[in-house]
């Protein structure tokens, strides 16, 4: 049994008789008080979709649940629903909109590297890989000779996410983002 202050994003755990997957934690040490920190974690019931807010003290002991990841692709969407289809025996897995709202953004056809998580046969959300590459759809035009200077523009990518690119970049390329740290890293191929 882990302590709270082991517990991880995108774990699954047994809390109350129900398996929830913590979505963020948020760590903190309030002000006057001996001992260690306080954790709050945005939890999502894992079979009604509920989310739940709780905070525990670091020394809290907490089950894991049996959580599986499941290498898949994105294939399509269903009303407010995405599917993705499992890499190996190609299981349909349905996740709503609502619970993977953050990570779609980061996710087109062409993204490799995914995971489904799985817990008690329902999946519950997507493990991203660290580095995703996205088409720009919308942006300034490029300034010819902005190569050098390290000015920034707003780029809206193919999956609406929008982030800071160099002057240089246009409409139309293909770059590599940092997923957590919602970063450009450069154009894709290079």
């Amino acid at each position: 049994m882990p302590k709270a202050s082991e517990i991880k994003k995108n774990a699954a755990i047994e809390y109350n008789g129900e398996v929830y997957f913590i979505k963020d934690i948020e760590r903190s040490v309030p002000q006057g008080r001996a001992g260690g920190s306080l954790y709050r974690m945005r939890m999502y019931n894992v079979v009604t979709g509920q989310k739940l807010d709780e905070t525990f003290k670091d020394s809290d002991m907490l089950n894991f649940a049996d959580l599986v990841r499941r290498p898949s692709m994105f294939s399509y969407i269903d009303g407010e629903a995405y599917v993705f289809m499992d890499n190996e025996d190609y299981t349909p897995y349905h996740l709503d909109k609502s619970a993977i709202e953050d990570e779609i953004l980061f996710v087109n056809e062409n993204t490799q590297d995914l995971q489904v998580l799985v817990v008690d046969g329902s999946p519950v959300g997507l493990v991203l890989p660290s580095i995703v590459e996205l088409e720009i759809t919308e942006c300034e035009p490029s300034v010819k000779g902005n190569s050098a200077t390290a000015r920034t523009k707003p780029a809206t990518m193919s999956t609406g996410l929008v982030v800071q690119v160099p002057e240089h970049i246009s409409q139309g390329d293909v770059v590599r983002i940092n997923v957590e740290e919602r970063r450009f890293l450069g154009r894709a191929g290079k």
